[in-house]
Parts: C-alpha cells; structure tokens; sequence
C-alpha cells in the first residue's frame, strides 16, 4: 500500500488525526500553478515519493522556485537532478541543500534514516563511471535507503570483484554500472539472488558508440534477474532500486 496514505490511516486508527483532518489531507489541491510549473502535490500520496526535480533545461530560478514551493508545501526531501555547479551554487544562496558535485545531483531538505528491508549494493566496473553512481546512491539515500558502493571492481580485474562477493550475496537489489562491454552486469548476475538493475554508461572509445554497445550487451545478458535502464540513467536505477527495496506483501 502507498506508504502516506497508509501512515494517514494509521493516524485515524490510532486517534492522532481526525477523520476531517485526515479527509482534508487526501483532498489538498493536487498540483500548485506557479506559472512556470505545475508541481505535483499529490505525487507522494500516489506513489509513496515527492516529485523529483530534473535540472537541465531550467534556468536556476525556476528551480529556486520550484523547491520552495515544494519545501513550503512540507516536503521533507527534494531531490534535483543533472544539476550544474553554477545552477547548485545560485540555489544554495536561496535553500540550505547537500550537492554530490560528481553525480551532479542535490538534495534540499534532509536526507531521511533508512527504512528499506535491505542495502542497495551499487558496483561500477570502472572508476569512469562513478558519476553515474553517485547519481544513483544520492537518489538511493534520499529515498531511505541504506547504500553501499562498490567501486572500480570490472571484470578486467575480475579478483576485485570476487573480493566483495559477501556484499554481493547479503544486497537486497544491487546496481551495476559500467560502460565498454558492459560485462559487469552478466557478472553480477550470476553470483546474485537478487534483483540487479544494469546501467550502461556513455564511458568507452568508438565502438562504444556512447553506451549502446554496453545497453546492447546488458539487454543480451545471459544471467536471469537482470533488468537494464537507460545509458547513464543512474536516477532511474536508484528509484528503481529503492521501490524493490521498499516492497510489501500484497496480500
């Protein structure tokens, strides 16, 4: 069930909100006009999650006051992604925020303590990809989640790898993120029993093709269990990470 609305219910049954106020809170107007944009208010209630902000293509006041109106409206935690450092640096001047400068991603408001039922391992074959993986574990612990990165372990050397199999066999989802061949994935894999999400990355020479030769291989994995976002998409799999980490029994 939708966590908010479920800890709305739970306030009801246990006498901390009223019915009314509880009725008000689910009614709240949806979406707020701010000319520019129309921000969700009602994302977390459908979908357990505030709406994320995407920072290319926004002028840095838009996003100055896109944040506001979300942290005004009492959103706890405000992720922005692809977030230049000129764009970060204008913000901060208007909201307290935390910049991950290499995964160019920020958050305003507070990072939450982790309540998933597990870590989230995120491993990249090369220390080229760590920005992609700091996009990744930044969205991962915004969204309550205990991380643990494993960086720089590809298949070149594939004892690097083996070295860290006792994080591999104790994840609860794992992130693979690397680029050329995009080995790793297949890899991983075959040693986990649990959901591992591929990231092909943008990092190798020609033949590469700017990641489609990684996604390609990644798509082709022979090892069950693995499932692929798009190149470079590090916010995709950390928020995809985080709902499988996050899952109930539906009865």
């Amino acid at each position: 069930m939708n966590s908010e609305i479920k800890h709305i219910l739970e306030s009801v049954k246990q006498g901390d909100m009223s019915v009314d106020d509880a009725l008000l809170k689910l009614k709240e107007e949806p979406f707020e006009d701010i000319g520019y944009a129309k921000v969700d208010m009602h994302r977390r209630v459908r979908q357990g999650t505030g709406e994320v902000i995407y920072g290319e293509g926004k002028t840095a006041e838009q996003i100055i006051g896109i944040v506001g109106t979300m942290l005004n409206a009492g959103q706890e935690t405000v992720l922005i992604t692809r977030l230049s450092p000129e764009k970060a640096a204008d913000l901060a001047e208007h909201h307290a925020i935390d910049y991950n400068e290499q995964g160019r991603i920020a958050v305003a408001g507070r990072f939450p303590e982790p309540d998933g039922i597990g870590r989230i391992v995120i491993a990249t074959g090369g220390t080229s990809d760590i920005p992609v993986a700091e996009e990744a574990s930044v969205t991962c612990r915004a969204l309550g989640n205990e991380v643990v990165r494993l960086y720089d372990i590809g298949v070149a050397g594939i004892h690097r790898l083996l070295a860290n199999r006792e994080y591999i066999m104790q994840a609860s989802v794992i992130i693979t993120i690397a680029g050329m061949e995009g080995a790793l994935a297949s890899v991983v894999g075959g040693m986990a029993d649990c959901p591992v999400i591929a990231v092909p990355t943008s990092v190798g020479y020609g033949a590469s093709f700017h990641g489609l030769s990684a996604l390609l291989s990644m798509l082709n994995s022979c090892a069950s269990g693995v499932a692929v976002v798009n190149i470079d998409n590090g916010f995709g799999a950390g928020y995809m990470a985080s709902r499988i980490n996050h899952m109930e029994a539906k009865r």
